[in-house]
């Protein structure tokens, strides 16, 4: 083998005819603009070079590339674009065979269908992610994947950004071999077969007589899929070029709607709650200090909760305990974790041997001290902290000295929790919200005398669950939560006021969260809400003004789904709930009860009023130091809360609608209640200075 033209991005050498080009811009070989470059040079270099018989494309690391380089985003495109070097390389004259090896997404992969032959490993996973970022793939890929796949395929993995295993792509035509040995080998073994050129540009839709029809179907479906539009209906746009225009023309049409979506607010949305998500991870204490090893998990509660949180570690591959009081409960825990894969079982989507592997490395006890060689254990009993401490004083009791002790409480004091331990620095609050195996949301809550290493563990273990982890300070409620209490009582003042809880809902949905406010109590029982309102009650500042129609319908039994009546009224076996008359009328007597004459709320007040209370509240906590950053408020909101992802989260809506203006706001409401809508320090002194709560954020790294 023999090397050329050296480049701190791109590796070019040559076996035999074959010029071997590999990338390497490490950790996931990320097309910048260097690499772009340099890749432009090699492929012109091995077009003119006579020797050079065919080009093999391949990837350094653990992957073929990711794509763009995050660092580019939001900046203004740098020459040469990637649309640039995928026409370049698919007017080679020379077959070109992209060997992809565990990931190629994004330009990544459109990179790889401007080559004339693609092959992979197995374990390789492909997809065009854009869409989640609020764009489209912009270098051919919206052009070239329904020529090779066909509309209906190509639609489907550009409208989800959800990838695709090499069996799948091959039995699809993305892909044409699967590797069953040495990647480059079997690369430079098809070169050797001396391939014709076969350019993607050049090959007509696979589905072409149906394309319409699937367009059509999928853009009447749009708005139930996907709220924010721009993106999804830009590819579907793009995507219908292919089967009535010429392939430059679609790729002129392709540029204009992905600059198009470069504009959109949309896509500012989403590229913030990327960055925020990564920045979520970024604590001092998780950095500087190593996590403990974490092997055995325990969890003390076998309810939704704590199976939930058994799963979730279990798919981890830990080993797990499940601790309950007697020997019903155990089995209804074991029952409650079994009960999750046999509905993936019902779905296809698990087998019987898969199950039963993972549920060997489940045990179920009703003994503290068989979880005395446990790393970390979670307790995950009844929201009661009396009952916590207890839990607490058996665990402290039974554990190892270098184990973790975490609570899954959702507002209570860690401090108090942990005090009952003689190791007050091992303690955490892991807040999972639910169910627990499938939300990604994790708040990590440090109580103040908590180790480093144990903040640590708790986010290596958030990692090893695929979650996203914000570190919240200990405070009623943490971040989360604590704002929920906020606008939750702003609704109730407007309902009591003249809203009705359906008004309510269709507000809030039609901003983009994907249930209303009354439903997700419902959902989660009016019941567990009604407790913590109580809770709360003695702690109510003087003066402050109090809704009570939800603790009425309470008091009439009405808690949600499980009752079959809450806000709404449910059927047998239905989610879906139904607006209830007699709610509307015991609200109309509470009213009437208090003399409040009602008015009318539009949709715009309802969210004014919604947003001003969640973002006023979020401004009080993070000066308070309970979130650390306003980034990770967005992320707790758009993971744990449904908060619209394309608006990137309340703190960055609140700088898109302006903090002024939303300031103003709260002003015009504190006429009515100087108590709730007293304006946030905070904010107040952002406006001044005339800046914004991504002012307060980090620099992106």
């Amino acid at each position: 083998m023999t090397q050329a033209a050296p480049s701190d991005f791109l590796h070019v050498s040559q076996q035999g005819g074959v010029a071997i080009l590999t990338l390497m811009n490490p950790p996931v070989n990320a097309l910048c603009a260097q690499l772009r470059g340099a890749l432009m040079a090699a492929i012109a270099q091995a077009t003119a070079d006579r020797a050079v018989t065919a080009v093999i494309l391949i990837g350094a690391g653990r992957g073929f590339s990711a794509g763009a380089d995050i660092s580019e985003f939001g900046a203004a495109p740098i020459v040469p674009r990637l649309a640039e070097v995928c026409a370049l390389l698919e007017a080679c004259p020379k077959p070109v065979i992209a060997a992809m090896d565990g990931f190629a997404l994004g330009g990544g992969l459109e990179l790889a269908m401007a080559a004339h032959y693609r092959i992979c490993s197995s374990t390789t996973r492909l997809a065009l992610p854009e869409v989640t970022l609020g764009i489209l793939p912009g270098a051919g890929g919206t052009q070239r994947l329904p020529r090779l796949i066909g509309m209906a395929a190509a639609l489907d993995m550009m409208l989800t950004g959800a990838a695709l295993p090499a069996a799948k792509a091959q039995s699809l035509g993305l892909i044409d071999q699967i590797a069953t040995g040495d990647l480059l080998q079997h690369a430079l073994h098809l070169a050797a077969t001396h391939p014709a050129p076969r350019p993607t540009s050049a090959q007509p839709v696979v589905d072409a007589d149906d394309g319409a029809q699937v367009i059509a179907k999928t853009r009447a479906a749009l708005p139930a899929r996907a709220r924010a539009v721009t993106a999804p209906n830009a590819i579907l746009d793009c995507a219908a070029a292919t089967l009535t225009t010429p392939f430059e023309t679609g790729m002129q049409i392709e540029a204009s709607a992905f600059a198009k979506c470069l504009q959109s607010p949309e896509r500012a949305g989403l590229i913030h709650a990327f960055f925020a998500e990564r920045a979520s991870a970024n604590l001092p204490q998780a950095s500087r200090t190593p996590p403990r090893p974490l092997h055995q998990l325990g969890v003390v509660g076998g309810g939704t909760m704590g199976a939930g949180i058994a799963v979730a570690a279990l798919d981890a591959g830990f080993d797990v305990t499940m601790v309950e009081r007697d020997s019903a409960s155990m089995a209804r825990g074991r029952a409650n974790v079994e009960a999750v894969y046999d509905r993936l079982i019902a779905k296809n989507r698990l087998s019987l041997a898969a199950k039963a592997e993972t549920l060997g490395r489940f045990h179920t006890t009703t003994a503290y001290a068989d979880l005395a060689n446990a790393d970390l254990v979670i307790e995950a009993v009844f929201e009661d902290l009396a009952i916590k401490r207890a839990v607490f004083e058996n665990l402290d009791r039974v554990l190892r000295p270098d184990a973790v002790l975490a609570s899954n409480t959702s507002f209570l004091d860690i401090d108090q929790i942990a005090a009952t331990t003689s190791r007050a620095r091992d303690v955490l609050g892991l807040h999972f919200f639910s169910p627990a195996n499938i939300m990604k949301l994790l708040e990590i809550v440090v109580p103040s005398a908590a180790a480093d290493d144990t903040v640590a563990t708790g986010f290596a273990f958030a990692k090893r669950l695929g979650k996203v982890a914000v570190r919240a300070a200990n405070s009623d409620g943490f971040i989360g939560n604590r704002i929920l209490n906020a606008y939750a009582e702003a609704a109730s003042f407007m309902v009591e006021d003249g809203a009705s809880p359906y008004d309510i809902d269709a507000a809030i949905v039609g901003f983009g969260f994907p249930i209303g406010l009354y439903a997700m109590f419902d959902l989660a029982g009016n019941d567990i809400v009604w407790a913590d309102r109580k809770r709360r009650m003695a702690t109510r500042p003087p003066g402050a003004r109090y809704a009570d129609f939800a603790d009425l319908l309470c008091e009439q039994g009405w808690f949600g789904q499980k009752t079959g009546q809450g806000f709404y009224t449910y059927g047998p076996d239905s989610r879906q709930g139904t607006p209830d008359p007699q709610v509307l009328a015991l609200i109309a007597a509470s009213r009437s009860a208090k003399a409040i004459v009602p008015r009318t709320f539009g949709p715009d007040e309802i969210l004014q009023r919604y947003l001003a209370a969640m973002v006023n509240e979020a401004a009080r906590l993070l000066a308070e130091g309970v979130a650390l950053k306003p980034s990770d408020i967005d992320v707790t909101f758009v993971h744990g809360y449904g908060f619209p992802r394309h608006r990137g989260g309340p703190m960055h809506f609140a700088d898109s609608y302006g903090l002024a203006k939303m300031l103003a706001d709260i002003r015009r409401f504190e006429h009515e209640d100087p108590v709730f809508w007293a304006p946030a320090p905070l904010l107040v002194d952002l406006v001044a200075r005339g800046a914004t709560f991504g002012s307060l954020n980090p620099p992106r790294d």
